[in-house]
């Protein structure tokens, strides 16, 4: 039995002449009426969890569903634990979800994150084919293990390696730090491998911890760095290339480590990860010397979500 959870997004919109654009319109029922290869997949339940663009969800409502999500891998309220777990999701913040479900939840019971980039007024509108795509996914038994997973335009990507790399664009996401981990191919689902060992998950109370991500801009004085540190608890650096930035930001910088207050260094491009080999001032190396933290495989976004995870779990930084 598969359960399906419908949070709204791009997936259950359609024009609206009246408000000028695409609004959420469409129910789990709907949606499902509207992708008939659904039911070869096997038998499932719709859930109602909500209608909302994913620009609307904060971390309060993200929290939320993960509860929602953890309480249907226990199998509580139900007859028995799903198979797995589909949830249907906004694209614009759906990377977000996908890498606090991955690193939230166990990985024994398979969760698979989808949604759409056309709405149902659209020509060649594509939530048919990845709301059956993930449900194919997730009733898997090669699924079982392997987590969160994201499921789009027939390619399998792990939950906390997935990122929106076009706007419109149906082939919305991939991994760019790693690579798919599988494809559902003419309605069969391949893996590239076994499903590899889970880190633990971590389990905050709620997601209470205040991050703030500031990119960094030819000529940065580090004016915006001040204004974030009276009211945040870490703070992310979108730096450039392998993590450098104008020396003028460094002393802000310092004043966050100063506080106890974690500085996390990301690369603004869209590839490859931060290399602390530059010495000059506002260079990597000397920044990860005064205590600054490299980001590892993550996106700006990706090491934000990471780091309220942490945080909001207690962790301590250069402890």
């Amino acid at each position: 039995m598969l359960h399906l959870l419908f949070t709204g997004g791009t997936i259950s919109m359609e024009r609206d002449e009246r408000a000028g654009g695409n609004v959420p319109t469409h129910g789990g029922a709907a949606l499902v009426a509207l992708a008939p290869e659904l039911a070869t997949v096997g038998p499932f339940v719709i859930e109602d969890w909500g209608r909302f663009p994913a620009c609307h969800l904060g971390l309060d409502k993200l929290w939320a569903l993960r509860d929602r999500v953890a309480a249907l891998q226990r199998g509580e309220g139900l007859e028995t634990v799903p198979d797995g777990i589909v949830i249907t999701h906004g694209t614009d913040t759906l990377e977000e979800t996908a890498y606090l479900l991955s690193r939230t939840l166990e990985p024994a019971v398979p969760v698979v994150i989808t949604g759409a980039m056309r709405t149902t007024s659209d020509a060649g509108w594509d939530g048919p084919r990845n709301l059956t795509d993930a449900a194919r996914v997730a009733a898997n038994p090669l699924s079982r293990g392997r987590g969160t997973m994201v499921v789009f335009n027939g390619e399998i990507l792990a939950g906390h390696q997935a990122v929106k790399v076009e706007a419109t664009a149906l082939a919305a996401f991939a991994a760019p730090h790693a690579a798919p981990i599988g494809r559902v191919h003419h309605g069969q689902v391949e893996f590239a491998g076994p499903p590899p060992v889970a880190a633990a998950a971590l389990c905050p109370p709620s997601l209470g911890a205040r991050v703030a991500h500031v990119p960094m801009v030819i000529g940065d004085t580090g004016h915006l760095l001040e204004l974030a540190r009276a009211t945040h608890d870490g703070v992310v650096i979108g730096a450039f290339g392998s993590g450098n930035l104008p020396p003028g930001a460094v002393p802000a910088i310092q004043r966050w480590l100063a506080d106890g207050k974690p500085v996390v260094l990301a690369s603004r491009c869209p590839r490859g990860l931060v290399t602390p080999v530059y010495a000059f001032p506002g260079g990597g190396a000397g920044l990860v010397r005064d205590g600054v933290t490299p980001a590892g495989p993550r996106t700006p976004g990706q090491a934000c979500m990471e780091l309220t995870i942490t945080l909001s779990a207690g962790v301590r930084y250069g402890a």
